[in-house]
């Protein structure tokens, strides 16, 4: 594994990025910086974090995604290395909030940004950008947030988590076409809120009572609608109001 270490960066995902296309780097490339000045959460949500306190990361991903339906796949593969690494470290209540933020209990810890770009040989190029709150305890103006000393009342050590985390998404990788069903179950039996009654909002600001059921194959969230009827919902197509 190339670590490749920054004191500040506008955002480690960037970086990684702009660096991937001046020179061949090995895959499983590792980005990390102590302050990010323009981090991104999904659909250009921003991402803030204390200076120095976060795991801040981007990971180098190739030859793993072979077309766009299975983009998916490594979204399931990077948050299982991630919950494996806290429940190995006792963090609580761990859970998945679709598609993509890591939780303790209905806190949120970490999230995850995957950015993937198709090459002209027709190969899938990914960016993992991954935001983990660490040591931070301040949470001012932040109510849904918290860290990894806040839920255990200890600091941890920021390399260790960062090494285990691609150590475990690495073997993820190696073995998913044999453990590709298992995956999925994982994931989706870690989903936040799964098979209880939960308040969310559409994109018409609608609120509406549902149960999640689970995930499509290509990542849509699984909502079973009042009238018995199950909905699927993209990215930003509802919010569940917690």
């Amino acid at each position: 594994m190339q670590l490749i270490k920054l004191d500040a960066i506008d955002s480690t995902n960037e970086f990684l990025k702009g660096l991937s296309t001046q020179q061949e780097l090995e895959n499983f490339t590792v980005v990390t910086a102590e302050k990010q000045t323009k981090g991104k959460g999904q659909m250009g949500a921003v991402w803030s974090s204390e200076t120095g306190k976060n795991l801040i990361m981007s990971i180098l991903v190739k030859d793993f995604l072979l077309d766009i339906n299975q983009l998916f796949n490594l979204n399931i593969a990077v948050s299982l290395a991630v919950i494996n690494t806290l429940e190995k470290n006792n963090i609580p209540d761990l859970s998945i909030k679709w598609p993509n933020d890591i939780m303790s209990y209905n806190k949120k810890i970490g999230g995850i940004l995957i950015e993937n770009s198709i090459k002209s040989d027709g190969s899938i190029l990914s960016i993992v950008g991954l935001g983990l709150n660490v040591n931070q305890i301040n949470f001012d103006n932040l109510p849904k947030a918290s860290s990894l000393a806040v839920v255990c009342g200890h600091e941890f050590d920021k390399e260790i988590l960062l090494i285990d985390i691609v150590e475990k998404l690495e073997k993820n990788l190696e073995i998913w076409n044999d453990k590709a069903t298992d995956f999925w179950t994982l994931f989706t039996n870690k989903l936040f809120k799964k098979g209880i009654p939960t308040p969310f909002s559409d994109v018409s600001n609608q609120n509406f009572m549902g149960i999640i059921q689970g995930i499509s194959s290509i990542g849509k969230l699984q909502i079973l609608l009042e009238d018995d009827t199950i909905a699927e919902f993209d990215v930003k197509e509802v919010q569940m109001l917690y």
